[in-house]
């Protein structure tokens, strides 16, 4: 009795709690990897990212305000503050709509495959091929050229910054010859390469020290050069509605023109589709990353323009700059010192680097998925998963390769990050466009049983969306500035041109008669 008495009024064994969060964790992957078999693939790659983690690598994807600095030159051309300020916010609620309206697709079709998987099951049977071979072609192209653009445009913000040390007035201490500047791109290119392959269990951790890095930098150079503000401060009305353009366009159009600023800081935005296959929870995680992310990113670009444009001091000086990096300069006319430029300049450098690795790994996923559907010329190397490192090495590879040979442009042309940078953002922008017209051509029948569907908002996001890829297309083929010449031509489209030839050669010679789209169990 008196045994039987004990333990009816024992407590309960205690619960071990990180036993029982560990078992939540393992059935929600448990419950991503059927899902993902269920849509045709066989998990391969560790899901190794929550929710924050997949919202901080979207973030160090856009790395405001790297970003922002390295083609600030468009809107300074294309329409000064007005251009700059206004620009930004105006594309920054497009990108939210955008961002949306994939949420809404990738909580339903949520693989890395990303957008050509989605355009293939949201499309007719008749025209299913077709839509998901040609959108792969753009994401894939569009991964691969906006990291170059990344790579390259970090290498001529890195010959800006030094140059902030001058040997004598305007001239600084590092002459940036063609070939000095194509190694650096290498050094960085194999650089971002190699921490992307063999860091691979470290990158969510990176990416959230980047979140934490970047507002650190941002405060810290906002409040140095409003305090100090060497050359004086212009006021708010010249700061939020001065228009100027220097780019020989007619005004309105020459604001568009400038809008690639902004456009190509936000291209990234559907790139973290590309990781779905590596996140414990993507129909749910993954798009909630991709809206936030952009808010995010939306106030901290704010942060960083508003107070540079406070400072801007000669905006005709800073338009004929022969190195097209404005930011530099105008750091240093505010702080008055070569030595407290730098120091502020450094964050900005060093989100550049993490930007470029976190570039390199989701273009290696898209690169490897898509090679995965055979769509790829020798597409059973580039499918190879290094299981020692757990990253598809080779496909990785392959980007890297496309992206030096990308490269060999500088040589012909300074105006080549132009080129990089555009055909990046034309060919994203009408990948991501792509899956959402043929939505909502179809009525939104498919989303509707997503996680994150967004009924009549939803429509008006899709209706943006469509109406911004329509409008990108043509705007970013533009030159900068004209009349043009050999050293200002945009040579994005000839790069989107030839993209798209050898895709329709290959679909011509291989991919019409074999290429049957992903392997769906059911429609």
């Amino acid at each position: 009795m008196s045994s039987s008495s004990s333990k009816v009024g024992a407590s309960p064994p205690a619960v071990d709690s990180k036993r029982l969060e560990s078992n939540q964790l393992s059935s929600v992957e448990d419950t991503a990897d059927h899902l993902l078999e269920t849509l045709g693939y066989t998990p391969e790659l560790s899901r190794n990212r929550s929710t924050a983690q997949v919202a901080f690598m979207s973030f160090v994807l856009a790395s405001i305000p790297y970003g922002l600095a390295t083609t600030l030159y468009y809107p300074l051309l294309g329409g000064g503050p007005v251009d700059i300020i206004w620009g930004w916010v105006l594309v920054s609620l497009i990108i939210i709509c955008v961002a949306a309206s994939l949420g809404e697709i990738t909580s339903v079709y949520p693989t890395a495959g990303g957008v050509y998987y989605q355009a293939f099951m949201l499309a007719s049977p008749k025209w299913r091929r077709i839509a998901s071979w040609i959108t792969g072609w753009l994401f894939i192209v569009g991964n691969i050229t906006i990291t170059l653009a990344v790579n390259f445009g970090s290498t001529l913000f890195f010959v800006s910054c030094i140059n902030v040390f001058e040997k004598e007035p305007g001239v600084g201490i590092f002459a940036g010859e063609t070939w000095q500047i194509f190694l650096i791109f290498l050094a960085l290119t194999f650089f971002c390469n190699a921490v992307s392959a063999f860091g691979n269990k470290w990158l969510p951790w990176l990416d959230t020290a980047a979140v934490f890095w970047t507002f650190a930098g941002v405060i810290a150079l906002m409040v140095t050069i409003l305090v100090l503000a060497k050359e004086g401060r212009n006021d708010a009305k010249w700061v939020f509605g001065h228009f100027e353009s220097f780019s020989g366009w007619p005004s309105g159009w020459s604001f568009c023109v400038g809008l690639l600023h902004a456009a190509y800081a936000t291209s990234s935005t559907g790139m973290i589709i590309s990781m779905c296959e590596e996140v414990r929870d993507p129909a749910t995680q993954v798009p909630k990353a991709m809206v936030a992310t952009i808010v995010i990113n939306t106030i901290a670009g704010l942060l960083f323009l508003v107070p540079l444009v406070f400072v801007i001091d000669d905006l005709q000086a800073l338009a004929e700059l022969v190195s097209a990096q404005p930011v530099p300069p105008i750091i240093k006319s505010a702080v008055g010192s070569s030595g407290g430029a730098i120091g502020l300049l450094i964050p900005i450098m060093v989100l550049a680097v993490m930007c470029g690795i976190g570039c390199t790994t989701a273009a290696s996923r898209c690169t490897w998925a898509f090679a995965r559907d055979g769509a790829i010329p020798g597409s059973k190397w580039w499918v190879k998963v290094n299981k020692t490192l757990d990253v598809p090495l080779n496909a990785m590879m392959l980007s890297m390769v496309v992206q030096i040979i990308l490269g060999v442009i500088y040589f012909g042309s300074s105006a080549a990050f132009n080129a990089f940078s555009g055909v990046g953002v034309i060919c994203l922008t009408a990948a991501y466009g792509t899956p959402v017209a043929i939505s909502l051509l179809s009525g939104r029948k498919q989303v509707r049983r997503g996680k994150f569907y967004l009924g009549h908002l939803g429509t008006f996001c899709n209706v943006i969306t469509v109406a911004w890829s329509l409008l990108a297309m043509p705007l970013f083929c533009m030159p900068t500035v004209i009349p043009v010449t050999a050293e200002t031509v945009n040579y994005a489209p000839v790069v989107f041109v030839a993209a798209m030839l050898v895709s329709g050669i290959w679909y011509w010679a291989w991919g019409h008669k074999n290429y049957a789209g992903p392997p769906v169990h059911e429609d």
